[in-house]
C-alpha cells in the first residue's frame, strides 16, 4: 500500500504544534503477514536503490532519527535497513560528548561518520541533541563552557543558523539529507518502559535515568517544537513520523526513504567506448578457454 508521505513533511517556515501532528494513524497494512509481505518488498527496492547509489558514485544520502526514549529508533533502522549492502552503509549512534569533544564546536563530532559519495549514513540521535537535551538541560550547556553563551532566544536561535548552513553546505556537496522525528505519545512510552522491565530479556534497556528524563515530557516537546520549526528546510526536511505503532512507523520511514532515493534519479556509470573495447576483448579471451 503506498501512502501520501508530503503530509509528515514539516514544510519549511512552518510553526510546528506537536499536539496537532498524530502519535497513531490507521494501520497502513492489513495484517502481520501483509505487513511483513510491503516490508520485504520494501528492503529489497532499497538493496536495489543502495547499488545504484555505490554504482553512481555521486551522491550521499544522511538520515537522521530523533525521539524520546522508546520510540522506536534501532527497529526503524534495523527492520528497514536490513537489506542493505554494508560496505555501502555506516550508522552513528551518539551518546553523551566525550571530554575532548565538549572542547571542540557543538558540530565537530559529527562531521566524521558524515556519508562519503556513494553511501547511505544514519546518525541514530545527532547534532540536534545540542538543540534538543542541552537546551531542556542549560546546566549542560554550562559545562560546555562556550564563551558568551546564554540560555536565552538569541543563543539557539545562532545554534540553528549554524545547523541550517551545515546542511545547506552538504546538500551543495551531494548529501542528501532526511531527518525523522518518531512521535512517540506519552501512554505508549510508559507502556513500553513497562515491558522492558517485565521481560528480563529487555531490562538492560531500562533504567532509572528514561524514569528522569520523562518527568521533563512537556519540556522536550518545546524543544522538539522550535527545533523542527527552525530546521526543516526544502533541502533537508523534517518528517513527523506516527510512532505508536511500530509496525506503521517503519513502512512510512522505508517508503520516505525509498521516494528520496528515486527522486535522484540514478544510473548505472556508461562504461567509455575504449573501456568497451577492453572488455569484449576480454569476452572473447575467456570464451577461447571452453
Amino acid at each position: 500500500m503506498s501512502i501520501n508521505t508530503k503530509k509528515f513533511a514539516v514544510r519549511e517556515h512552518s510553526r510546528v504544534e506537536l499536539k496537532k501532528w498524530p502519535t497513531c494513524i490507521d494501520p497502513i497494512y492489513e495484517s502481520d503477514e501483509d505487513y511483513q509481505k510491503i516490508l520485504k518488498e520494501r528492503v529489497k527496492q532499497l538493496s536495489s536503490q543502495q547499488e545504484l547509489l555505490y554504482a553512481s558514485n555521486s551522491y550521499a544520502v544522511l538520515l537522521i532519527f530523533q525521539a524520546m526514549d522508546a520510540a522506536g529508533k534501532d527497529g526503524v533502522i534495523s527492520h528497514v535497513m536490513s537489506g542493505i549492502n554494508p560496505q555501502g552503509c555506516d550508522v552513528t549512534s551518539f551518546k553523551h560528548p566525550t571530554p575532548t569533544e565538549i572542547k571542540h564546536d557543538f558540530l565537530w563530532r559529527t562531521n566524521l561518520p558524515l556519508p562519503e559519495r556513494g553511501k547511505i549514513g544514519i546518525f541514530n540521535r545527532s547534532y540536534y541533541e545540542e538543540v534538543l537535551i542541552v537546551r531542556v538541560h542549560p546546566e549542560i550547556l554550562r559545562a560546555e563552557g562556550v564563551p558568551g553563551a546564554e540560555d536565552d532566544k538569541s543563543f539557539w536561535d545562532e545554534r540553528y543558523h549554524s545547523i541550517r548552513g551545515l546542511e545547506r553546505h552538504l546538500d551543495r556537496n551531494g548529501t542528501r539529507i532526511l531527518k525523522f522525528f518518531l512521535h512517540l505519545s506519552k501512554e505508549e512510552q510508559r507502556k513500553r518502559f513497562l515491558a522492558r522491565i517485565d521481560d528480563p530479556n529487555k531490562n538492560w534497556k531500562f533504567s532509572a535515568a528514561d524514569i528522569q528524563e520523562r518527568a521533563y515530557w512537556k519540556d522536550y516537546l518545546k524543544a522538539y517544537e522550535k527545533c523542527l520549526s527552525a530546521t526543516s528546510t526544502k533541502h533537508a526536511p523534517w518528517y513527523v513520523v506516527p510512532a505508536d505503532d511500530k509496525l506503521n512507523t517503519r513502512l512510512i520511514v522505508s517508503q520516505i526513504v525509498l521516494e528520496a532515493l528515486a527522486d535522484l534519479k540514478l544510473k548505472y556509470p556508461k562504461s567509455p567506448t575504449e573501456r568497451r573495447r577492453e572488455l569484449l576483448k576480454l569476452r572473447k579471451q575467456l570464451e577461447k578457454e571452453k
